[in-house]
């Protein structure tokens, strides 16, 4: 119930005290096709050789997004001192500063790096790394077509109750991030190791393809007795014990060298935050929904060929045998754009249009990015969704 009335209670701020007409969700396929988008809502491309020292890693992406970034750490200090006030924040963010060689490296030397080049207290970065561990919400897809081939795809949502802007009709936080969102190609000997979507400054990793390996996508897992928070609070008081879910992924991308070995380090490593990881490897039915809580794999929910609707799995922030909530349920008319869709239909323009069939593209989604394993492919599309539009 509590959590009904947040929803309830932010759609009608947003919305100006008023609630919007009932909305319905409306799905594309079949009716036009929207991929490619528009040359101007595609993604830079970026390199981060690791072979660089860690602190220079990120000098190019820093250098060229420093202007971004610094909003973006405005918006997420405006958001925290709106609920712990002003003093309270300012002395989180001098911790934050001394707790930086606290992280695990070479992560707090990288986000030593970013705080050098573009001149923003070392605490604000930590805060902005932070940050984008516990507030994202999202749809993810991994899909088998008719010949075996794999596909991954996912819409990032971003920004729930981070602030209206009445004139644009879009969250503030949401309009901020659009503008950080770069493709990562992470090299080691002059080779790709994988490639991935970041924000710009953002060293963790939400979704990544190993070439001719495996896909990962992270999702939020909403827990309130024992949510990411309780991770962070750990964390603050000195308890290193789990891993940032987002660094996992992205220690699982550099270092995991096949879709099993994906799954179990990700299926067993203690995290700081609830999470769904979903995985797509590179044969056919390989592919995963990994139910996380911080301590325990709680379920895992595979592909199923043999399924008339088992070509596919489909994840949004709620667990998989569970009703979703039902003023967020993204879920049901994803599943119902997917079979429309069919299998024979399986592709990038496919999935595409089904991520921009509403409700799965809303107001709070940034991007949806588009995976291939078997040629590595990745690529990113900035989203926004035009009204009349449903606010999440």
């Amino acid at each position: 119930m509590k959590i009904i009335l947040i929803f309830a209670a932010a759609i009608t701020v947003a919305y100006g005290g008023s609630l919007p007409a009932p909305f319905t969700e409306h799905c594309i396929v079949g009716e036009k096709n929207l991929y490619p988008p528009p040359e101007n809502t595609t993604v830079p491309l970026f390199v981060v050789d690791l072979d660089k020292a860690p602190v220079d890693r990120w000098t190019e992406i820093a250098t060229k997004y420093s202007a971004q970034i610094n909003d973006l750490v405005q918006g997420a200090k405006d958001f925290v001192a709106a609920f712990l006030g002003q003093k309270l924040v300012d002395k989180l963010i001098s911790e934050l500063g001394n707790l930086d060689d606290k992280l695990p490296q070479p992560y707090a030397d990288e986000i030593r790096g970013i705080a050098n080049v573009t001149g923003i207290p070392l605490g604000e970065i930590v805060l902005y790394n932070i940050f984008y561990e516990v507030f994202t919400v999202c749809t993810s897809i991994v899909a088998e077509d008719e010949q075996g081939k794999l596909y991954h795809a996912r819409n990032l949502d971003f920004g729930l109750f981070l602030g209206w802007n009445e004139k644009t009709h879009d969250w503030a936080i949401t309009e901020r991030l659009r503008k950080t969102i770069v493709n990562v190609d992470w090299k080691k000997n002059g080779k790709t190791v994988f490639k991935s979507v970041n924000f710009a400054g953002f060293v963790g990793v939400y979704n990544g393809v190993r070439p001719q390996r495996f896909t990962v996508t992270a999702n939020e897992r909403f827990d309130l007795k024992n949510g990411g928070y309780i991770g962070i609070i750990k964390w603050l008081l000195g308890d290193r014990s789990a891993s940032w879910m987002t660094l996992l992924v992205r220690e699982v991308m550099e270092n995991a060298d096949s879709y099993d070995a994906a799954v179990q380090q990700l299926s067993n490593t203690r995290l700081m935050a609830p999470v769904y990881y979903i995985v797509g490897g590179n044969s056919s039915g390989q592919g995963a929904i990994v139910v996380r809580s911080r301590t325990d794999t709680l379920d895992v929910v595979t592909l199923n060929t043999s399924d008339p609707n088992g070509w596919y799995i489909l994840e949004t922030n709620y667990d998989p045998k569970k009703k979703p909530l039902f003023i967020d349920d993204r879920r049901t008319p994803g599943n119902a754009c997917m079979q429309k869709l069919t299998r024979q239909n399986v592709g990038f323009a496919g999935i595409f249009n089904v991520l921009s069939s509403t409700t799965n593209l809303n107001k709070l989604t940034a991007y949806t990015t588009l995976m291939q394993v078997d040629t590595g492919t990745l690529e990113t599309y900035i989203q926004k969704c035009e009204d009349p539009c449903w606010a999440f």
